[in-house]
Parts: structure tokens; sequence; C-alpha cells
């Protein structure tokens, strides 16, 4: 599986850095397998940064063939178990199990808007996952411990000015 990770520098060698803020799935390295989302959020990263470049960075993990067993969670749908589970994320208080790899769906800007009335209490869990069908939700690998991070071959970086027609 190749997956993408949108920045403003060249990352060959992935490392676990504290997050200045809660994530959907906490803290660790954030990829997708969707170019055109790690495209976004390297521009993102870029103006947020106030940086002059925008790099996505390639990797594969190779699912078949792990060099170690890894501990995966994996959510195939923004069901209730994803809300609670990036619920409790987003507010920092998720005290479950650590896995090595979470995969499923962002809770992205589109979809925050909708999260944001859930976490106010202005919708039902129903109404929230009833609402988060309507919309493309993309997906996140995020590797969690140096054990799945050691699993990630880098590739090199996508050419963007190539990539404009993702």
């Amino acid at each position: 599986m190749i997956v993408y990770h949108g920045s403003n520098v060249i990352v060959k060698k992935p490392i676990l850095i504290r997050q200045k803020r809660t994530l959907d799935f906490g803290a660790g390295f954030y990829t997708t397998t969707n170019k055109k989302q790690a495209i976004s959020f390297a521009h993102k990263v870029m103006m947020r940064n106030d940086s002059q470049t925008e790099v996505v960075n390639m990797y594969e993990i190779d699912f078949d063939n792990r060099v170690q067993p890894l501990d995966i969670l994996k959510f195939d749908t923004p069901n209730a178990e994803w809300l609670d589970f990036v619920f409790a994320n987003r507010q920092g208080i998720y005290d479950g199990k650590q896995y090595d790899l979470v995969i499923g769906a962002v809770a992205d800007d589109t979809i925050y808007r909708v999260f944001s009335l859930y976490e106010a209490g202005l919708l039902t869990r129903e109404e929230t996952l009833k609402r988060l069908k309507i919309h493309e939700l993309y997906d996140q690998v995020i590797f969690c411990t140096e054990k799945a991070l050691a699993q990630l071959k880098y590739l090199g970086q996508l050419d963007l000015n190539k990539e404009e027609n993702v």
C-alpha cells in the first residue's frame, strides 16, 4: 500500500512528535492513501507555517510481508465506534488501548462542522452519523508507535508541478 504525508518539509525518516493539538486518532505520524488529500494538507501546512514549500512524501507499507506483527485498529466506515474514538481523541480524553496503526475516515474541516454540533450536544449520535454519511470522507492511516513506523519504506516525493490534475 502506498501512503502519502503532506508537509512543508521532506520526511525521509518519520518520527513520532507530540502534537500541539488533539487530532482524530491521537498522537502519531498521519498519512493517507489519497494523493489529492495529501496535496491539500501540504498546502495547509505550508500556509500554517508561513513557508514557501509544499511537499508530499510517499511511503510504502507491505501489510503482507511485515517484519513484525502490528496491532491495528481499522474503521471501515464512520460508525458509532469511530465517532466515539475520534470524539475522545479530539477531546484529549482517550485512555483506551494503544494501537500501532489506526486506519479510518478523516474528520476534516467539512466534517468538523457536523462534529462540532455533536460536541456541543446539538446533535445526537445517530443524527451525527446520518449527516456524516452524506459527505465524501477521505482516509487516514496513522502510525502510532516506533514499531509501526519501522514498517514504512520512503519512496520519495510527488512532483507537485505534475500533480495538478489529480
